[in-house]
C-alpha cells in the first residue's frame, strides 16, 4: 500500500514534469518583459513629439494641417489605456497597434514636408530632435522584433503537444503578435515604369 502511494507520486511528478507550467510561467514574464520595452519606446516617441510641434510651429508658413495630424495622432496614440491583458486581446492589441502606426505615419509624413522648408532644416534644434526621433524609431523596430521573438516561443509552446494540454486547464491563450499593416498590398509587386516622365 505504501509502495502504491509512492508510485502514483511519483508518476504525477514525472508526467508534471513535461506539462510545461513552468515554461508558460518562464515565456510569459519574457514576454511581458518584452512588451514592456516596446511600450517604453513608444512613450519615449510620443514624448519627442510636443519638442518637434514646438519647433515646427516656429516656422510660421508651415503647413498647419500636416501639424495637426501629428498631434491628434499622438493624443490618439497616448489615450489608449495599455493593461497586461491588452496582451491577452487580440481586438485592443490590434486597436493600440493602428493607434501607434497612425502615429509614425503622421511623423513620417512631417519629416517628408520639413524638408521643403530650409529653415526648418538648418534649424539645429530640429535637426537633433529629427536625430532623436531616427534613433527612437530604430528602437521600436528592435524591441517590436524582440517581442515577436518571445511571442513566437509562447504560441509555439501554447500550440505544441503535450504543453497545449496545460494551455488548455490554464488557461494561456495564444498571444496576438504585431501585424504587418495593408500587408495585401505588400504581396503585390511594384510596378515600374520608366516611360513615364
Amino acid at each position: 500500500m505504501k509502495w502504491s502511494k509512492w508510485l502514483v507520486v511519483l508518476a504525477c511528478g514525472w508526467l508534471l514534469s513535461g506539462c510545461g507550467y513552468n515554461e508558460f510561467q518562464r515565456l510569459d514574464e519574457q514576454t511581458k518583459a518584452a512588451w514592456s520595452e516596446v511600450l517604453n519606446q513608444y512613450q519615449r516617441r510620443a514624448e519627442l513629439v510636443p519638442n518637434i510641434v514646438a519647433t515646427v510651429k516656429g516656422e510660421t508658413s508651415f503647413e498647419q494641417e500636416t501639424l495637426t495630424k501629428v498631434i491628434e495622432a499622438r493624443a490618439k496614440a497616448t489615450s489608449i489605456q495599455v493593461t497586461p491583458e491588452t496582451l491577452n486581446n487580440p481586438e485592443a492589441f490590434k486597436k493600440f497597434q493602428e493607434a501607434q502606426g497612425s502615429l509614425g505615419q503622421a511623423l513620417s509624413r512631417l519629416m517628408v514636408v520639413s524638408e521643403q522648408y530650409p529653415n526648418l532644416k538648418a534649424n539645429q534644434a530640429f535637426s537633433d530632435l529629427r536625430v532623436q526621433l531616427e534613433g527612437t524609431e530604430n528602437r521600436i523596430a528592435v524591441a517590436r522584433g524582440r517581442y515577436i521573438q518571445s511571442v513566437q516561443a509562447y504560441n509555439v509552446l501554447a500550440r505544441s503537444f503535450p504543453s497545449n494540454l496545460t494551455a488548455m486547464v490554464f488557461s494561456y491563450p495564444v498571444k496576438p503578435n504585431f501585424a504587418v499593416e495593408n500587408e495585401a498590398a505588400m504581396a503585390q509587386p511594384p510596378v515600374v515604369d520608366f516611360n513615364k516622365k
